[in-house]
């Protein structure tokens, strides 16, 4: 690696770094979808953007989007980046690593007094995690024209609706649907994104090419019984909704190993009367994925017929309320293929391997050619405080997305 690549590196490290330091919790890294500290992330790449000589604004919906022009006024666009918000206790690189990524590809071109016979676009998108709202709410589903109609009223654990999360944040929710990219859509979307699993590290691989994205169901489950003191009635005879929940996580569990799903169920929260210590209902999200829409489908179904099968065993309500549901996606051969390429010239091996987890590419997939570039990540762990990658496996990714970027450019 040349001295000049671990220089690009390094600066792309200390971005990742503040990026990190963007929270609403001192501590952890947490960065929900419209929040202070995303403002403040946001404020960070448009400055960043700005200063290697691109355009760049916040769009109607809350993504940062940055421009650097191709050869001609009129040339089409090519799509770099990724997300800007993170889970809750999250990790530095899932999401602002393909954005950091991309700065330091149209850096290089700038540097270099270069142009494209297309333009790059850099794009930090709002809400990919869906963390905050159950659901992917904004950013790329807006970019690809599919915002959900019921997005202003879905809300957060403290009760306030996305409507107002994003007037807070500055934006007009009446404007959302203008961040649609669908009338001048990019010629090609590709995303830099840390694995989320252990396959490259055990290959020993930097990098690796992403043939397909796994489709995601995500839901709000609420289990509503009859709040009671411990000890009124026996334990088998209580309407207990925090046992029933429990029982209905266990279910989840059961079913998605059964069908070879990917199953998480987060964000449990009881909410018991007043003067009560039974809980009086539980609500928590679910999150299904595979990359067989087929599985997906069938694990869902018979996932709600347990929920069921609880709710009449324990004479209570179970009602599972879908906020998002997206198919799986190939990854387009022509950009897979040209990645593939890259990667032949920088080992000896090319590993392909599907993305278990969603990403803003299932959205993205609508309207443009999609494609990804895994970098190996420690121990396959992300979402994760303890979340990490090395310096030299990101000056390679950095290598490997500016590569492709000019192959895809020259059509």
């Amino acid at each position: 690696m040349s001295v000049s690549d671990r220089s690009e590196a390094q600066r792309a490290w200390r971005r990742l770094e503040a990026l990190a330091a963007c929270t609403d919790e001192p501590g952890r890294i947490t960065r929900l979808a419209f929040s202070p500290a995303l403002k403040r992330a946001n404020a960070l790449v448009l400055g960043w953007m700005r200063e290697i000589g691109m355009t760049a604004s916040i769009d109607p919906a809350g993504n940062v989007v940055g421009r650097y022009e191709g050869l001609s006024v009129d040339a089409p666009t090519i799509m770099l980046g990724s997300h800007l918000d993170t889970v809750r206790d999250g990790g530095r690189y899932d999401g602002p690593l393909g954005v950091i990524a991309g700065l330091a590809v149209v850096e290089r071109l700038a540097s270099a007094s270069r142009r494209l016979p297309a333009a790059i676009e850099i794009v930090g998108f709002a809400d990919e995690e869906g963390t905050r709202f159950g659901g992917s709410v904004l950013g790329s589903m807006a970019m690809a024209g599919i915002v959900p109609p019921d997005w202003p009223a879905r809300v957060d654990i403290d009760g306030v609706s996305a409507g107002k999360a994003v007037i807070a944040f500055g934006l007009d929710p009446a404007r959302i649907s203008e961040a649609s990219r669908r009338q001048k859509a990019p010629l090609a979307y590709v995303e830099l994104h840390i694995e989320q699993g252990p396959i490259l590290e055990g290959r020993d691989a930097a990098l690796g090419c992403v043939t397909g994205i796994a489709g995601a169901l995500r839901a709000k489950v609420t289990v509503s019984g009859k709040a009671g003191h411990a000890g009124t009635v026996p334990m088998d005879m209580r309407a207990d909704s925090l046992v029933a929940a429990s029982e209905c996580i266990l279910a989840v569990e059961r079913v998605a190993k059964q069908f070879q799903c990917i199953a998480t169920v987060g964000q449990i929260r009881c909410h018991p009367n007043a003067t009560n210590v039974i809980a009086g209902s539980v609500t928590f999200s679910l999150d299904i994925r595979s990359l067989e829409d087929g599985s997906k489908s069938a694990a869902v179904a018979d996932i709600v017929r347990a929920f069921a099968a609880i709710a009449e065993n324990r004479r209570l309500r179970v009602e599972t309320e879908v906020t998002s549901n997206t198919d799986a996606t190939l990854c387009d051969a022509r950009l897979t293929g040209i990645i593939r390429d890259v990667l032949a010239e920088i080992g000896p091996t090319v590993v392909e391997l599907p993305s278990g987890a969603g990403h803003d590419g299932l959205n993205m997939a609508h309207i443009a050619p999609i494609a990804m570039i895994f970098v190996r990540c420690k121990d396959g762990l992300s979402h994760h405080p303890d979340e990490s990658i090395t310096i030299d496996d990101l000056a390679i990714g950095i290598d490997a997305l500016s590569a492709t970027c000019t192959m895809a450019a020259a059509g």
